[in-house]
């Protein structure tokens, strides 16, 4: 049984790397450390999706939750989605309204755990403040390299990197205008708006 040990790190990693394994060698059973509920329960939750049975055993601070595969849950059906690409339109570089400093964690969080997803949106719109997440100096831009390399359109406003005069630290995907976003709007199937 190979065993994660995932203590001391933060929402998501620890589900995230619980997931990476058990697809990588999904008949294999897996010991997960976490040193948090939060985490225990997301990680239980996960393997549950998976057909995976858990057990808990608690020491001191840390949840040992060994997995072991089951049967695999039963396919849910298909629910149609509209015709048309999926768009993801950024329009700041944190998630939410409150604390600043969290919306960033939020936002970073929620473009690395991106990448894990088995789905990618076809293109991915940054405007205003939401494209200092794709100039140089932001702590995402190896994620949006690897969703380019997948084929994932990452877009910036031209105007808005004028505006807060960065346009020459562009450190990926291309430059973008307002026509051709509301055109991408106008067509898409799914737009997530964060």
């Amino acid at each position: 049984m190979e065993t994660l040990d995932c203590r001391g790190q933060q929402c998501p990693q620890p589900v995230v790397q619980t997931r990476r394994l058990m697809l990588a060698q999904p008949a294999s059973s897996v010991k997960v450390l976490v040193d948090d509920d939060v985490s225990r329960d997301n990680v239980i939750r996960l393997a549950k999706s998976l057909g995976y049975t858990s057990s808990i055993d608690q020491t001191e601070a840390t949840f040992e939750i060994s997995l072991t595969p089951g049967e695999a849950p039963a396919e849910k059906a298909a629910v149609a989605s509209a015709a048309g690409p999926t768009v993801i339109f950024i329009g700041s570089d944190q998630m939410g309204s409150g604390d600043a400093k969290l919306g960033q964690i939020l936002m970073k969080n929620f473009i690395f755990t991106l990448i894990e997803s088995d789905t990618t949106p076809d293109a991915i719109y940054f405007v205003n403040s939401g494209i200092k997440l794709t100039i140089g100096g932001s702590d995402v831009i190896e994620a949006l390299e690897k969703l380019a390399n997948r084929g994932v359109d990452i877009a910036s406003c031209g105007l808005c990197l004028e505006f807060f005069m960065v346009k020459d630290t562009l450190a990926v995907g291309r430059i973008s205008n307002m026509l051709e976003l509301v055109n991408a709007l106008e067509g898409a199937g799914n737009i997530i708006r964060l």
